[in-house]
């Protein structure tokens, strides 16, 4: 029988490692670029930054991917190293939480009222 908390994911965890680590190598630079290209110094200029959609949806996709790359990561450590079961579920869940909080507080502040208002 297998267990349900087990460490034996295998392929299918290699997979999203490599694919999202694959993302955060071509979305990275390309963000770094953009922000160092004209470094924004007050608010006009982080709106102005980040008006075009493709630099929006880069971003969520970039962070999305180190959400999940995070997650994987964090999720093997605690699996090899936290053996009480009710304590690494809620590290899980408090991990889980944590990650999908931050990532919806950026698509928020990313495609939220605050940047969709004309300057």
């Amino acid at each position: 029988m297998k267990a349900a908390t087990g460490s034996h994911t295998g392929t299918g965890t290699w997979l999203v490692q490599r694919a999202t680590a694959v993302v955060l190598a071509l979305a990275l630079p390309l963000l770094l670029l953009r922000f160092l290209a004209a470094p924004p110094l007050d608010f006009a200029a982080w709106q102005a930054l980040l008006a075009p959609l493709w630099l929006r949806l880069l971003m969520l996709l970039a962070a999305g991917a180190l959400a999940l790359h995070a997650w994987v990561g964090v999720r093997d450590i605690l699996m090899d190293y936290v053996h009480a079961t009710g304590l690494r579920l809620t590290i899980y869940m408090a991990v889980i939480g944590t990650l999908a909080t931050s990532v919806a507080w950026l698509a928020a502040i990313l495609f939220g009222p605050v940047f969709g208002r004309a300057a």
